[in-house]
């Protein structure tokens, strides 16, 4: 084998040994997460992470509640809820009639605002504020977990992990970057703002709609704008019908990989626009 070949496959060995060295393993103890912290920095710092979203890592803790959701998944709200309707009722916390009414009203108090992001990714007003009423009731609660928190628990769990790791170096990026601190609070697995994005998918999908120079998924016109781009990548056909079966229903998997979640996303939206 020619030298410079060798010196070649000598440094990609290396280089994949490295990041094999870096790599947090998972852990299925409360005790381990220090551990796993110390070797996260590393990871994150290899993936460019400065002191900033470092100093957000050490103050993170182990998210109690994202442990319990991991350690018993069925005590999530409207796991159980097959029933399209059952699991907006369990969801919002009333009916599926007064939900759809709900959103009805949020789109017809903001018309401008849905009709400009529908012209632009070709979503519609109907999935865009059953989501965003579905994750955060419009607005109106937003999580008390501490983002970082959440996310870094999240990945260190083995029933989660590796997956759920770049979402996690992804909170420190966003915290290096000044978006959110770590005592930003949002779901309890890291999720953050109107739409409660996962962090990863926020830095890849997020934009500003509002005109202000920056995307902030805590302004709500950012955030419903970066679910319809974060859909329209990933697939979805304006224009197009989404219930149960078509195409952009299964687009819906990309938001949520929840099967009872999609089908009442589907469901919430068809009724808003008038499908019985």
């Amino acid at each position: 084998m020619p030298a410079f070949i060798t010196t070649l496959v000598s440094a990609v060995l290396a280089t994949c040994l490295a990041v094999g060295a870096l790599a947090a393993e998972c852990i299925t103890s409360k005790g381990n997460f220090n551990a796993y912290k110390q070797t996260l920095a590393k990871q994150a710092a290899a993936s460019g992470v400065g002191q900033r979203g470092q100093q957000a890592l050490a103050a993170a803790r182990l998210s109690d509640i994202t442990w319990r959701f991991e350690s018993n998944p069925s005590s999530q709200s409207g796991v159980s809820q097959g029933d399209p309707a059952r699991f907006l009722a369990k969801r919002s916390g009333s009916s599926a009639a007064n939900f759809v009414n709900q959103t009805r009203a949020k789109i017809a108090r903001n018309p401008n605002t849905f009709a400009a992001i529908e012209q632009r990714f070709g979503v519609p007003a109907s999935l865009l504020a059953t989501i965003w009423g579905l994750e955060t009731s419009w607005g109106g609660y937003l999580g008390k977990t501490p983002i970082v928190s959440g996310a870094v628990t999240l990945s260190s769990y083995c029933r989660r992990y590796p997956k759920f790791q770049s979402h996690a170096i992804a909170a420190l990026t966003m915290a290096d970057r000044g978006i959110i601190s770590s005592n930003t609070r949002g779901g309890p697995s890291g999720e953050l703002g109107h739409m409660q994005f996962l962090a990863g998918n926020w830095l890849r999908y997020g934009v500003d709609a509002n005109g202000d120079g920056r995307a902030d998924p805590y302004n709500a016109a950012d955030a419903l704008a970066s679910a319809a781009n974060m859909l329209r990548q990933n697939g979805w056909q304006p224009g197009q019908p989404f219930a149960n079966g078509t195409r952009n229903f299964q687009v819906l998997s990309v938001w949520n990989d929840s099967g009872n979640y999609q089908r009442a996303i589907a469901y919430a939206a068809g009724l808003v626009d008038g499908n019985s």
